[in-house]
């Protein structure tokens, strides 16, 4: 099996996306299961973790419902307000669910930079522990010292990495986002997704211009710590989904360790990947 561990539903009409608007044209529609499914067979993809995209509970309900319905779905990261006095309560009963595999707060939309260091996520997190549930930080570069610090004070919290954090390729920033991700890299129990990385370099990228960055994280991470993410349908703003799996196939030596279950495992222990 390969797994695409990170695409996104939405569904307009429930009015919840408030970074979605009429400007960003090739996303301004619905994208559900019957969208994404072709594209996953002309790739031998054979399934996804679907990542939640607007802030809400509902959202959430939403995704594990479309999960419920196909197998292919092996798992959601969905969203809790982890500040909420409620947020442990949520986090069980959502946890309920076999395909949750963890959360995501929207970390690059907060206004205060060293948010995940509040001392008032600490109940929420300790559940996420409890319950075995993943962590993805949805960082820029600008966020990557507090995440070193935020990883020393919850090494227990597994930790996925989206987008590699989100490097400013376009303006060819490199070395100190690439030494911030070895040192984040240096926790054992974080991972990080390729995925992203074409939106940051702007519609007119190439192979060769993401090299430099997916080497790095091959190189810092291991290719057993890096996992394949689509981004879709966001990757439509400056890709496709075809174009972007080819190339990031093109990063891994003979194919190996590329989208496979084994990596997807470790990162999400409760995916629906059927007997090891």
């Amino acid at each position: 099996m390969k797994i695409d561990t990170h695409q996104h539903f939405w569904r307009l009409d429930r009015g919840d996306y408030g970074w979605l608007a009429p400007e960003l044209a090739p996303l301004y529609r619905d994208y559900l299961p019957e969208n994404l499914e072709p594209l996953l067979r002309a790739g031998g993809i054979d399934g996804t973790i679907a990542v939640q995209a607007a802030d809400t509970e509902a959202e959430t309900e939403f995704l594990l419902l479309l999960a419920n319905e196909h197998d292919w779905i092996v798992g959601v990261v969905g969203w809790v307000d982890l500040e909420a006095a409620t947020a442990p309560a949520s986090i069980e009963r959502l946890a309920q669910q076999p395909r949750l595999v963890g959360l995501r707060p929207m970390i690059q939309d907060i206004e205060d930079d060293a948010w995940m260091l509040r001392d008032s996520l600490r109940p929420a997190l300790a559940v996420m522990v409890a319950r075995n549930l993943t962590f993805d930080a949805l960082v820029m570069p600008r966020h990557l010292g507090h995440l070193g610090a935020f990883l020393d004070r919850y090494p227990d919290l597994r930790v996925v990495v989206d987008h590699c954090a989100k490097p400013e390729i376009a303006d060819g920033a490199f070395n100190v986002w690439a030494r911030q991700m070895t040192q984040i890299a240096g926790h054992a129990g974080v991972f990080c997704k390729l995925s992203g990385l074409v939106t940051e370099a702007g519609p007119d990228w190439t192979p060769d211009d993401l090299r430099p960055y997916v080497n790095h994280i091959l190189k810092s991470f291991g290719p057993d710590r890096v996992l394949f993410g689509s981004d879709w349908p966001v990757v439509n703003l400056a890709s496709d989904y075809s174009e972007w799996l080819t190339a990031a196939q093109s990063y891994f030596e003979g194919d190996q360790g590329f989208a496979g279950c084994a990596t997807v495992r470790r990162a999400y222990p409760l995916a629906n990947l059927g007997p090891a």
